[in-house]
């Protein structure tokens, strides 16, 4: 088990705000089978049940047994290596896809985007949430294993080279970038400090809520909606 990546959902418990807020960003697209990928300890499965019937996969054996508690059976949470192909249930598909700040973490990005397509029904949804900007790039992406950082450009470009439509993408979270490089180039830190994040989860939402109406031209995150064709 990863502990600095353990550490960091643990944290993120901390704002529940927040987890609201992405989910008024998803919740019109959310409906039918609802894959998770890289659900981890569930924090924000529990949103996505109101939803639809939720699979949830991870990779590692702690989460798994964590998730097995959260969603409505436990075989409805299992083994999911997106990357390698490789799922604990077979012959599935899709209605909507849900990936938060999963991508990063896996080296061959573009197979690992292949592989949820093919999981994907047709007509079906891709919603994507990854860390934004690589001049953003720090020990803290370093620590939680992250191998790149992306732009709306590049995720844009590789979602439709696999074959989806790309329906909306946006960076969002222009407070969180802040933050992100204070504490991670100048600071040096390896964690995000869970005061902060408390405290963030309180103030930001405003902001973030005028967000969804006025895009901004950097942020902490890009997100990706996208469509199967």
């Amino acid at each position: 088990m990863d502990k600095v990546g353990k550490q960091t959902l643990e944290i993120m418990k901390s704002a529940p705000l927040y987890n609201r807020w992405l989910l008024s960003l998803l919740k019109k697209h959310l409906s039918g089978n609802i894959l998770e990928i890289g659900a981890g300890i569930g924090n924000f499965t529990l949103y996505l049940q109101k939803y639809g019937t939720v699979t949830a996969l991870d990779i590692d054996k702690y989460y798994i047994s964590k998730l097995k508690k959260i969603v409505t059976k436990p075989d409805l949470a299992g083994y999911g290596d997106i990357e390698k192909a490789e799922y604990y249930f077979a012959n599935k598909k899709f209605d909507c896809i849900v990936c938060l700040n999963v991508l990063e973490h896996i080296k061959n990005d573009q197979i690992a985007l292949k592989n949820m397509y093919s999981l994907i029904k047709k007509g079906g949804k891709l919603l994507l949430l990854v860390p934004a900007h690589q001049f953003a790039y720090t020990p803290m992406d370093k620590a939680l294993g992250h191998f790149r950082r992306y732009t709306k450009k590049s995720l844009s470009k590789m979602a439709i080279e696999v074959g989806f439509e790309v329906n909306n993408i946006r960076y969002y979270n222009l407070p969180g970038i802040i933050g992100w490089f204070v504490n991670g180039k100048l600071l040096r830190k390896k964690l995000i400090p869970k005061s902060q994040l408390g405290m963030f989860d309180k103030v930001s939402v405003p902001w973030l809520t005028l967000e969804k109406k006025l895009p901004v031209p950097f942020g902490l995150s890009v997100m990706l909606i996208a469509t199967k064709k």
